[in-house]
C-alpha cells in the first residue's frame, strides 16, 4: 500500500512538473529570439528632403530617429536611470528589491500606486510585447527580460531603451523627443532639459510642458531629487537646474507642417515602389517643397478658417467643469515666460468674469480675456450654423462662466500676465497650393486645417466646384478666337428652357445689370451674364477642348453652366491651369518630387520639368491682363497693394464654396474653402471674403521667405502685342471727345472703327435703364 501511495505520489509530481514544463514552454514559445536584437541595427526607410536638402520627415517601419550611446549626454542617461530604474546597474532583469518596495507601499496606499518594471522589462514591452496587463504577458515579459540581460550589456540595454521609448506628442526616442520639445540635438541638452525628459516618460501626455506646465516642472522636481538622492548632481545643481526657465521649442508646430505634402509623396512611392521599398529601402527623396513657403501657407490657412469661423459665431464652450477657485488661483507661479509665445493657441480655465474682464488659466500661466477681444462672440450659434442667440449689448457673463472650458490665443506678455483673446477650433476646411509656373515644382502644399485631425488632402483630392475661378479660362478661350480685351456684350436679362430646370434665368451676383460690357471690365466684376453669352457665342465644345489644353482634366458639364463654374476641379488642377497664364502660355507637369536616389545611390527618378506650349504667349498675355484689373479694381482689389498680381475669385451657389488663384510672374497660388459635407459657410462668405484674404497672408509672406522673390516685376508683353487707346464706354478706338484708356490686342485685332457720339449715347441710355450708377459698384465674387 505505501509503495503504491508512493508510486502514486511519483506520478502525479511527474505529471505536476511535465504540465508545468509544458505549460511553461507553450507559454514562451512564441517570444521572440534575443537573436533578433543582438547586433541591432535599425532599418533605413526613406528619407524626404526639401527643395534646400534639409530633412522635412522619414518613412520608416521603427519611429524616431536613432543615436548611439556615445551621442547621449551623461546627465540625461543618468536622469533616466535615476527615476525609473536607480538599481539597473545592479539587477539582472528583475528588480527584486524594488517589487517588495512597490508592494508595500501599494498596500499602504489601498490601491496600485507604484511600479516596479526595470528598464529592461519596460524595452521589452516597447520592442517585442503588447501592451496588455496580464499574467500571462508578465510571465512572458520576465523571461525576455532575464533573457536580455544575459546576452545583451547594460549599455547595449540602455541604448536601445532610450531609442524606442515614447516621449509624446509624436516623439520616439531621445533625439526625436530633443528636437521637438527644445528643438535641438540629444547631445546638446542641459540639466534642466534631461530633466524634463526625464520626467516625461512615466505619463508623456500628463507631464508635457505643452499640456501642463505646472505639472511639467513639478516632474522635473522629482526627477532632479532623484539624481541628487542617487549622488548624480548637487543639491545646488539640482535647485540652479530647477529655477531655470523652460526654453520649449516651436519645433513641435514646424515638424507637422509639412504633413499633407508628405501624405502626398508617400502615396506615390507606394504606389510606384510598394510598401516594402518605400519603408525599408534607404531611399533619399529630393523634393520640391519650399520649408518657409510651406509653413506661410499653414499659418495662412488656418488663420483665414479661424477668421472665417469667428464671423459665423460662438459655439460656446467646449465643456464646463467645478474647480477650486483658491487652488486655481494660488497656484504655484508659472516658470519661464517663454512657453507662452504671441499667437499660440490653448485650452484654458475660465476662473472668474466680470462685465469687462475673465481670468483663465492654462498651462499654468493665470491670465486675463478683455471683453474688446471677444466682441465677435456675441452671436451664439450651434454646431450647425444656426443662430440661438445675438446681443445687442454684450457682456462677458452673456456668453462666459467661473469653469468653462475654451481656446484662448496669446495676445501679448504682460508684467502683470499673459493677455488672451477667445477662439475656437473652425469647423470649416480649406487647401492651398502654390506651385513655380517656370518649372511646376509644387512650392507648398496644405490639405486642410489639421493634419492630426483630418488626413483627407483636399488640395488633391478634393473636387469641387470652381465658380467664378473657372471664368478667365473662358475669357482666355475667346482671346483665342478672335475676341479681344475691348469687345464688348449687352449684360441684360437672359433666359433659357432647359429640360432639366425648366425656365433659367441666370443673373449677375449683384442682381444689377450694366448694358454693353468690355469683356475686361466683365471678368474684372465678374459678370454672371456676359460670360454666359460669350460662352453661348463661342460654344461649349470650344471651351470645354481649351480647359483641357490647360490641364482640366474633367468631366466638364456640357452646358451654359460652365459658364458660372459648375465643374469640379481639385485645387491642384486649377492652380495648375493658372500656371499657363503665368508662364506665358506654356504648361509644365505638376511636379513634387526632383529625384530620388536609392540605398546604393542609384538614381530611381529623376523629373526634370517637363511641358510645352499649349497657347500661344500673346492670349496668355491677354488673360493676365484682364486678370490684372480683377486686382486693380475689380472683386479682388483688396489684394491691389501687394504689387504686380493677376487673379480671381470665385463663389460658388449658396456659399459653398470660396475660391482664389492668383500669381505673381513667379508663384502660383490657389485657395480653396468650404465645408467638407457641402454647408454653406455664411451669408456672403465669397472668395473675395474668405479665400481672398488666405492667399495674401500667404503672398505677403512668401514674398518676405522665398529666395528667389516671389515678385518679379511687371508682366512682359510679348512680341504680337500692341497697345492702342479706345473710348471704354463702347471699345472701339478714341476720339478727343471721348475718354481714353489704354488697351493691348494681339496684332491685327485692334479696332478699325472710332467711337461715335450716337454710339455712346445709346451704351449710356442702354445703362441708365438698367439703373446703372456713374461709377460702378465694386461686385464681390
Amino acid at each position: 500500500m505505501k509503495k503504491f501511495i508512493f508510486r502514486s505520489l511519483i506520478f502525479v509530481l511527474v505529471l505536476a512538473l511535465g504540465a508545468a514544463t509544458g505549460g511553461y514552454l507553450a507559454l514562451i514559445r512564441d517570444i521572440p529570439k534575443i537573436d533578433e536584437i543582438k547586433g541591432y541595427l535599425p532599418v533605413n526607410g526613406t528619407r524626404v528632403y526639401a527643395d534646400d536638402d534639409s530633412l522635412i520627415g522619414e518613412f520608416k517601419v521603427e519611429k524616431g530617429i536613432y543615436v548611439p550611446l556615445t551621442k547621449i549626454p551623461e546627465h540625461l542617461l543618468r536622469a533616466v536611470i535615476a527615476v525609473e530604474d536607480s538599481r539597473f546597474w545592479q539587477h539582472k532583469g528583475i528588480d527584486y528589491i524594488a517589487i517588495v518596495r512597490a508592494i508595500s507601499k501599494d498596500i499602504l496606499a489601498g490601491r496600485i500606486k507604484e511600479g516596479a518594471s526595470t528598464i529592461t522589462q519596460q524595452l521589452t514591452k516597447v520592442i517585442f510585447l503588447s501592451p496588455e496587463r496580464t499574467v500571462v504577458r508578465k510571465i512572458k515579459e520576465a523571461t525576455l527580460a532575464f533573457r536580455l540581460e544575459k546576452n545583451l550589456t547594460k549599455e547595449e540595454i540602455l541604448e536601445l531603451y532610450l531609442n524606442k521609448i515614447y516621449f509624446g506628442h509624436g516623439a520616439y526616442g531621445v533625439e526625436m523627443a530633443a528636437r521637438v520639445f527644445f528643438g535641438k540635438a540629444v547631445s546638446d541638452l542641459t540639466l534642466p532639459e534631461a530633466a524634463l525628459l526625464g520626467g516625461l516618460i512615466k505619463a508623456p501626455s500628463r507631464y508635457s510642458p505643452y499640456s501642463d506646465l505646472d505639472k511639467a516642472k513639478a516632474r522635473q522636481h522629482v526627477v532632479l531629487n532623484r539624481m541628487r538622492e542617487e549622488g548624480y548632481i548637487t543639491k545646488e545643481e539640482a535647485e540652479k537646474a530647477y529655477k531655470q526657465p523652460l526654453h520649449v521649442s516651436s519645433m513641435r508646430y514646424e515638424l507637422y507642417t509639412q504633413n499633407y505634402f508628405l501624405e502626398y509623396i508617400r502615396k506615390h512611392l507606394e504606389e510606384e515602389y510598394g510598401v516594402e521599398k518605400t519603408y525599408k529601402g534607404g531611399l533619399k527623396v529630393y523634393t520640391t517643397l519650399n520649408r518657409k513657403m510651406q509653413s506661410a501657407a499653414v499659418r495662412a490657412l488656418q488663420s483665414g478658417l479661424r477668421d472665417l469661423d469667428k464671423r459665423q459665431g460662438f459655439r460656446g464652450p467646449l465643456e464646463h467643469r467645478d474647480i477650486s477657485l483658491k487652488d486655481e488661483i494660488n497656484g504655484d507661479k508659472p516658470f519661464g515666460k517663454v512657453v507662452l509665445r504671441e499667437g499660440d493657441i490653448m485650452t484654458a480655465t475660465v476662473l472668474t468674469v466680470s462685465d469687462s474682464q475673465a481670468v483663465v488659466r492654462t498651462k499654468g500661466f493665470t491670465g486675463r480675456i478683455f471683453l474688446q477681444d471677444t466682441t465677435w462672440a456675441k452671436k451664439v450659434i450651434d454646431s450647425k450654423g444656426n443662430l440661438i442667440r445675438a446681443f445687442k449689448y454684450f457682456r462677458l457673463p452673456d456668453i462666459l462662466r467661473s469653469g468653462d472650458v475654451i481656446r484662448v490665443k496669446v495676445k501679448e506678455m504682460a508684467g502683470n500676465g499673459p493677455v488672451f483673446t477667445l477662439e475656437q477650433e473652425p469647423l470649416a476646411q480649406g487647401a492651398v497650393v502654390a506651385m513655380e509656373p517656370a518649372t511646376g515644382h509644387i512650392k507648398a502644399l496644405v490639405g486642410g486645417y489639421d493634419f492630426s485631425k483630418s488626413e483627407f488632402n483636399r488640395a488633391v483630392f478634393a473636387k469641387r466646384q470652381a465658380g467664378s475661378a473657372f471664368k478667365p479660362i473662358i475669357y482666355a478661350a475667346a482671346m483665342d478666337n478672335g475676341y479681344t480685351p475691348a469687345s464688348t456684350i449687352m449684360d441684360e436679362p437672359i433666359s433659357y428652357s432647359t429640360e432639366q430646370f425648366g425656365e433659367w434665368r441666370p443673373e449677375n451676383y449683384d442682381k444689377k445689370y450694366h448694358g454693353a460690357t468690355r469683356l475686361r471690365e466683365a471678368l474684372a466684376y465678374s459678370r454672371n451674364v456676359v460670360t454666359i453669352k460669350l460662352l453661348e457665342k463661342m460654344g461649349v465644345d470650344r471651351v470645354i477642348k481649351f480647359a483641357g489644353s490647360l490641364g482640366i482634366r474633367g468631366p466638364l458639364p456640357y452646358n451654359l453652366s460652365l459658364a458660372l463654374g459648375s465643374l469640379s476641379v481639385t485645387p491642384l488642377e486649377l492652380t495648375s491651369a493658372f500656371c499657363v497664364f503665368a508662364q506665358g502660355g506654356m504648361k509644365m507637369d505638376p511636379v513634387a518630387i526632383k529625384y530620388i536616389v536609392d540605398a546604393d545611390r542609384n538614381v530611381l527618378e529623376n523629373n526634370q520639368p517637363n511641358g510645352g506650349r499649349v497657347i500661344s504667349p500673346q492670349t496668355a498675355f491677354l488673360a493676365t491682363s484682364m486678370l490684372e484689373d480683377v486686382v486693380k479694381y475689380g472683386t479682388a482689389r483688396r489684394a491691389k497693394g501687394l504689387g504686380t498680381v493677376a487673379g480671381k475669385t470665385g463663389t460658388t451657389n449658396d456659399y459653398r464654396d470660396a475660391w482664389f488663384i492668383g500669381y505673381t510672374p513667379k508663384v502660383v497660388a490657389g485657395v480653396w474653402i468650404g465645408f467638407d459635407n457641402m454647408r454653406p459657410l455664411g451669408a456672403r462668405e465669397t472668395g473675395s471674403k474668405a479665400a481672398l484674404p488666405v492667399w495674401m497672408s500667404f503672398m505677403q509672406q512668401a514674398v518676405s521667405t522665398d529666395g528667389a522673390e516671389s515678385g518679379g516685376g511687371p508682366f512682359a508683353a510679348p512680341d504680337g502685342i500692341v497697345t492702342a487707346v479706345v473710348d471704354p464706354l463702347t471699345g472701339l478706338l478714341a476720339t478727343d471727345e471721348t475718354e481714353k484708356m489704354l488697351e493691348f490686342f494681339k496684332e491685327g485685332t485692334v479696332p478699325r472703327a472710332y467711337s461715335t457720339k450716337s454710339q455712346r449715347e445709346a451704351v449710356r441710355k442702354k445703362k441708365a435703364e438698367f439703373g446703372e450708377p456713374e461709377t460702378p459698384e465694386h461686385e464681390v465674387d
